[in-house]
This record gives C-alpha cells, sequence and structure tokens, in this order.
C-alpha cells in the first residue's frame, strides 16, 4: 500500500498538484491519465521519493519496498544482464555482494563465519536462491534471451536495455511497482507477456501509458489528473472515457430527469461489465462497477481535438496497384518483389521493418524512387502523406501558425477560416500567432494532421500518426479514421489504434517477401498464431 496525504506542488506559478490525497491498495492497477504537461511523471517521482512535494507526504509501511522502472538507459553499461536486474531488489543484492566478499577472503575468521551465519539467513529470507531463475525467467518472457544474460549492459540495443531495466523493476515481487510509459520499445509479444504479468501481480502497480489497449488490459482503476487533483476511478481507460464523455452529455442536458439519467448509466454500466474477460483484474472490476452511482461519474476538463477528414472526390475502384517492388539501402535490403493491389475500401495498418514501413510510405506518396518495380495509383485518388520525421516542414520562415497553414489551403481560404480551423485542433486565442519552428513534437503532429485535412484527400498515408500525440488526440484521430470514408495504408504501434481501424494487414517480412491477410488485426495476430508464424 502507498498513500498521499495533502500533497501540493508547484513550479513558479504553475500548480501541478494541490492538496491530493489518495491510497493506492494492494491486488489494484492504477492508470495515472492526464493530458500532456499535467505532471503525470513528476508525480511518479513524487511517489517514488526522487522529487520532495512542498507540502504533504507520502506514506508506506516501513518494511514495504517499491520499485521504479528506471529512466536512465547508461546506468548500468559495466554490470552484466543478470546482475542489473537483480540490483532492482536493492537489499538482496547488498546482502549477496556482502556474503560473496566474505566468502573471498583469504583470512576467514570466526566474526567473518557469524556475519556469514547473520548474511546467508536474511538472503534465505529473501528468496535469494531463487534470484537467479528468477530474473532469468523475467528477461526470457520480455524477450532476452539464455545466451544474453551474462553480457555487458554497454552491448545492448536501446530496446534490448528497455526490456532489462522493466525486468529489473519487475524483479522481487515489490510490495508497489511503479511504471512510466512500460510498453516503449517493446514488441507485440513482450508486451503480451507483461500484461499477463500485471494482471496476476497481488501487489499495488501504478502505470503511466498512452498505450490504451494496455491501460484497457491491465488497469482495475484509473487514476485522472484533472484539475490539480487526483480522482480515482473504477474501471479501465476505456470506461473512463466513456463514464465522462457521458457525464458532459447529461451535465448538459440539464432537462432530463433523473430517472431517465439512471437507466442510461445503469445501461452503460452493463455493457462494460458484460464485455470483462475472466481475468482476475476484470472480474474484480466487474463487481466494483456494479456499485458505481450516478454521481461517481463527473465530466472531464479534458479538451479533444476535432479530426475529420472530408474528401473532396468520391474515390474510384481503381486505386493502386504495387508491381515487384525492390527497395534497398546501402547496407540492407527493406523489400523485393513487393506485389499488391489497393481496394477503395481498404484500411491497410502496414507490419515489419521499421524502415522498410517508412520506405515503402515514401514510395508510395511518391517522395521516393524505388530501386525495383512500379506503382501506379488511379486517376480518381488524391493523397495525403503524414511523414514519420516532419522536421521539413516547419523549417520555413512563416511567422505565424496562420501563415504556415495557408500555404497547404487549396482554396485561399480567409483567415477566420483557418483560425477557426487551428482552433479545431486546439490552437486558440493567442497560440495561432506561434511561430511553426518553436512547436512541441505534439503541436507539429496536429498541424501536420490540420494541413491533411485541409487537402480533402480520398487516400491517406500515414507513418506512425501518434508519435508524440496525448491520449486526448489519439482518441480524436482514431475516431476521425474510423469514421473516414476513403482508403488508407498507415503503421503504428497502438495496438487498439490498429485494431479498430485496420480491415487489412500487410506484413513486410525479414526475407523481404509480404503476408497480405484481409483481416482485422486481432484476427491475423490469431492467425499467425495458429500457423506458428
Amino acid at each position: 500500500m502507498i498513500a498521499v496525504s495533502n500533497v501540493s506542488l508547484r513550479f513558479g506559478d504553475r500548480k501541478l498538484f494541490e492538496d491530493v490525497n489518495i491510497k493506492f491498495t494492494p491486488g489494484n492497477c492504477y492508470g495515472l491519465i492526464g493530458a500532456n504537461g499535467a505532471g503525470k511523471s513528476t508525480f511518479i517521482k513524487i511517489l517514488s521519493g526522487e522529487i520532495e512535494p512542498q507540502e504533504g507526504n507520502v506514506i508506506m509501511n516501513p518494511d514495504e519496498r517499491l520499485a521504479i522502472l528506471k529512466q536512465n538507459h547508461f546506468e548500468y553499461e559495466e554490470h552484466t544482464v543478470l546482475e542489473t536486474v537483480m540490483m532492482g531488489h536493492k537489499r538482496l543484492y547488498e546482502v549477496m555482494q556482502e556474503k560473496n566478499a566474505i566468502y573471498m577472503k583469504e583470512d576467514f575468521s570466526d566474526e567473518d563465519g557469524m556475519r556469514a551465519a547473520e548474511l546467508e539467513g536474511e538472503f534465505a529470507d529473501l528468496n535469494g536462491w531463487e534470484a537467479e531463475s528468477e530474473a532469468a525467467i523475467l528477461l526470457q518472457g520480455l524477450g532476452i534471451p539464455d545466451d544474453m544474460h551474462q553480457k555487458k549492459m554497454a552491448d545492448l540495443t536501446g530496446s534490448e536495455k528497455v526490456k532489462v531495466l522493466l525486468s529489473q523493476a519487475l524483479f522481487g515481487k515489490p510490495d508497489v511497482l511503479l511504471l512510466d510509459e512500460p510498453t516503449n520499445h517493446l514488441d507485440i509479444k513482450a508486451i503480451k507477456w507483461l500484461e499477463d504479468f500485471l494482471i496476476n501481480f497481488e501487489n499495488t502497480v501504478i502505470v503511466v501509458s498512452h498505450d490504451r489497449h494496455f491501460l484497457n488490459k491491465v488497469c482495475t482503476h484509473i487514476a485522472d489528473l484533472d484539475f490539480s487533483k487526483i480522482q480515482v476511478y473504477v474501471g479501465n481507460y476505456d470506461f473512463w472515457y466513456e463514464s465522462s464523455q457521458l457525464a458532459s452529455k447529461l451535465a448538459a442536458d440539464q432537462n432530463s430527469k433523473k430517472e431517465e439519467k439512471i437507466k442510461e448509466l445503469q445501461a452503460f454500466i452493463a455493457r462494460f461489465s458484460a464485455n470483462a474477460s475472466k481475468s482476475k483484474q476484470a472480474t474484480s472490476r466487474k463487481k466494483m462497477l456494479d456499485k458505481i452511482e450516478l454521481d461517481d461519474i463527473r465530466p472531464s476538463s479534458r479538451k479533444y481535438p476535432y479530426v475529420n477528414f472530408a474528401m473532396k472526390r468520391e474515390i474510384g475502384n481503381d486505386v493502386l496497384q504495387v508491381q515487384d517492388l525492390g527497395h534497398s539501402t546501402e547496407d540492407k535490403k527493406l523489400f523485393s518483389n513487393l506485389s499488391f493491389t489497393m481496394n477503395k475500401e481498404d484500411k491497410i495498418i502496414l507490419l515489419g521493418d521499421e524502415l522498410a514501413k517508412s520506405a515503402l510510405l515514401r514510395i508510395l506518396a511518391e517522395e521516393e524512387e524505388p530501386n525495383e518495380g512500379s506503382i501506379r495509383w488511379g486517376i480518381t485518388t488524391t493523397r495525403a502523406y503524414f511523414p514519420l520525421d516532419n522536421a521539413k516542414y516547419f523549417e520555413g520562415s512563416e511567422p505565424s501558425l496562420v501563415d504556415w497553414l495557408r500555404q497547404y489551403s487549396p482554396d485561399d481560404e480567409s483567415e477566420t477560416f483557418l483560425r477557426g480551423f487551428l482552433g479545431r485542433m486546439l490552437f486558440s486565442g493567442e497560440e495561432v500567432k506561434k511561430k511553426p519552428s518553436v512547436l512541441s513534437g505534439g503541436e507539429k503532429v496536429r498541424c501536420m494532421l490540420s494541413k491533411m485535412m485541409l487537402s480533402e484527400s480520398n487516400v491517406l498515408l500515414l507513418d506512425e500518426p501518434t508519435n508524440h500525440l496525448d491520449l486526448e488526440s489519439i482518441q480524436a484521430l482514431n475516431n476521425g479514421l474510423t469514421l473516414f470514408k476513403g482508403a488508407m495504408i498507415f503503421t503504428s504501434h497502438d495496438h487498439q489504434f490498429i485494431q479498430t481501424i485496420a480491415n487489412r494487414v500487410i506484413e513486410i517480412r525479414e526475407d523481404g517477401s509480404i503476408l497480405d491477410k484481409q483481416l482485422t488485426y486481432d484476427e491475423f495476430l490469431e492467425w499467425k498464431e495458429a500457423q506458428n508464424l
């Protein structure tokens, strides 16, 4: 158990938290959510003791242990992988080091023998005899095989280091586990393993993540950072999102009778309860959902962008022909003999090597020539492209966002129209006068989406469009693309984003060939598992 009592924190004139009081209890997983810059990572640092609040305190039983996912990927460069994982349990590692140092002594005294006996007892109490095997199991589950366990951390890739540091946080069954963006750089198998681990974890978990599918799978509660307070709600992210939307609707409709509101609420809760899986998390969540009252559901202050991809022209049957396409970098073949036909109702998710996917999208956007083969777009198609790297679009000297957007407006729209358009993408008031070069990553993405929407294209090419976006913008983009009536090819690592949009999967395999299936993402994963691919 971990709790905060009357915690407040300000940075200058900015108030992050004020009189926050929460108790996080064992057996539950809390998803900490909030708009970008709201202070989620700062709150995690307060819980871990890295940052001291200006007022209030953090309460934990003195005999309980807290573990946190480290963000410094270079902290353990001279240690082996296995040793790094076991360092996650500080006291156990100290006992191991002291015990080994005593046994290495040449002049072993009676006093040394007594101390060694004490350490052996503590070592056994801390489950030290199982430590190496537990660390190895965690590493294997996250995709770090046995032959890497004695390697130095300095010899690992960035994504491999992330997996080791995650294993370190999970090691030794901590009483409180703090995870800030744990799915970053994880592959599908590793994320699935982590989901299963957390679902069966019996202690307290507090997690920050932009992965809605992950939050939906593991969370029993959502801790919503809003209005400088943190309010805890029963249920996963989808339940919080839908309930906050319902609360906003009910609050706006003051004329509705309370009985009608209660019926709508009951139907809403029943739907979520019925959809719950049979995991421990979902079973306990269902029991708690059944106890929710009308006043327990509150509107959120969140602002969601308005994302709507309208088409100026209907798309014809002839969309895209890709024939014998091949492409390489200086030292790597990305794909070869790639051929497929795109239909007007296709929403294709590209899977596989990152370089290959981005290269294919650049070729389809006609920003790069392939080494081999050809592409042919249908005469009714108009395309809009969202690149993985958008830096070049913001290197000009446009004095404001309005001027930046005007250059992409096909109909020379008025400043009032452009301001309104930017307002729907959450650039309001004086913000439209910002210089494009000073925008944050998330703001640049919203500008690029505005550019695409202005084009009114009927084919969208999107390379990781959810990068840098907060949960609200991801949800808005997800909704907008789900409703889009044209054709689409996109890449993403967001499971829910892919599952709710894609109706076809093209995977570029290591040998350069492709798997092409007219399936949803979940159906494709099930098919691959059944085929043992």
